[in-house]
């Protein structure tokens, strides 16, 4: 590839098991994240969805400070997706509500607050 990515942020959800406890990761034997963020409120991330895929990463997430859109690969190629893979019984316009908390809520407590509601979502 020759460049790297750095997503704004990235999960392992499934593979979790597979790299706990690494300090490092090898991307030609450890798999992809499940999930990566990307917030383009500065910079479009739509030229990076190629190198994504060529990574084999399963889903990701754009958000440009009004809109959330969830890319599924399929084929080698993203597509938009209404659900998103890593949390199938999840509303994505809630995430979205989630989000347009960030300008006017503490981070912290936001993230709290997510964290606390997600888990009422997939328990």
């Amino acid at each position: 590839m020759g460049r790297g990515l750095e997503p704004d942020e990235c999960f392992y959800i499934r593979n979790q098991a597979a790299v706990k406890g690494k300090k490092r990761l090898d991307s030609t034997q450890d798999p992809p994240p499940d999930l990566v963020i990307e917030i383009d409120i500065t910079s479009s991330s739509r030229d990076r969805l190629t190198a994504y895929a060529a990574l084999g990463v399963p889903e990701i997430w754009r958000y440009d400070g009004k809109a959330l859109w969830v890319y599924q690969l399929q084929n080698q190629e993203y597509q938009l997706s209404d659900t998103s893979l890593a949390f199938p019984n999840i509303a994505i316009a809630e995430i979205v509500h989630f989000l347009e908390q960030s300008a006017t809520t503490d981070y912290l407590d936001l993230v709290a607050t997510f964290r606390d509601w997600l888990k009422t979502q997939v328990s």
